[in-house]
């Protein structure tokens, strides 16, 4: 894989994809329908899927692509893939709270090991740079290059303070069971992949999900974390969360920054 190239083509499409779905957003009205699976899905779903599908295919032609709203894509098995939410939280998109991304990652042998998550809403955007190391994108964002990047970091945690965010449409009480093990001195709430980016930040440490999630919905941001020095382990084992699963749905996931104590389930 050229890295200079598909760091480039991903950071275009997220924004190009973002635009697309911001237009719908700022309408007045938009129609909202049913998966097979009950979740919803919107124009702009559908929108930024068809945009981002067809570039990664004219780029990467000879890369495998699985992507949320294309179906027949769930069946593909491939070592090395490009995996897409082209929107992540739809139900914060239908709420209007902007807590929705763009994700778009690719994984080598399990393992994400590029993405980008664009906050379209949030005018935040995050991703790995060539070398796998995880930027803040700052200042408006253009399609062309040069925009300020900076370097992000997760913290190393005080486990006698620790700040925690969970889902925000997906809360359960076995989260906040688990999340009672530990000492916490800052809870957040965020949806889709920009919990994974808080942590990468340092705005965060800890991020427990109980809770079922596809790996389309955590690539990207694994990616981004994994890049600024955090990780995500298996709930169960504690150990790392890998990709390329059957039917690729992910088992429950701790998502944490550096020196963090993990609690047994």
């Amino acid at each position: 894989m050229n890295y200079e190239l598909l760091t480039s083509v991903m950071r275009r499409l997220a924004l190009e994809a973002g635009d697309a779905i911001m237009n719908i957003y700022k309408s007045n009205d938009f129609d909202v329908n049913v998966k097979s699976d009950n979740s919803p899905v919107t124009a702009a779903d559908e929108a930024a899927d068809h945009l981002i599908s067809v570039g990664l295919r004219a780029a990467f032609p000879d890369v495998a692509l699985i992507t949320e709203e294309q179906s027949v894509s769930h069946s593909q098995r491939a070592d090395k893939f490009l995996i897409v939410d082209p929107l992540d939280g739809t139900r914060e998109f239908i709420r209007r709270r902007g807590d929705f991304t763009v994700n778009i990652a690719y994984i080598e042998n399990g393992i994400p090991t590029r993405g980008i998550v664009y906050a379209p809403a949030k005018g935040r955007l995050f991703y790995t740079l060539a070398d796998g190391c995880s930027v803040e994108e700052l200042g408006d964002f253009g399609l062309s290059e040069g925009a300020k990047k900076v370097p992000i970091r997760v913290n190393v945690a005080n486990n006698d303070g620790l700040r925690v965010v969970a889902s925000k449409s997906h809360r359960d009480p076995e989260t906040d069971a688990y999340i009672e093990k530990y000492v916490v001195t800052d809870m957040k709430s965020a949806g889709s992949s920009l919990k994974f980016c808080l942590i990468a930040t340092g705005e965060a440490d800890l991020y427990p999900r109980l809770g079922r999630t596809m790996e389309w919905d955590t690539a990207a941001g694994h990616a981004v974390l994994s890049g600024a020095g955090g990780a995500v382990v298996r709930f169960d084992d504690l150990q790392p969360l890998r990709y390329g699963k059957p039917a690729y749905e992910n088992s429950f996931f701790i998502a944490h920054g550096q020196g963090v104590i993990l609690k047994e389930p």
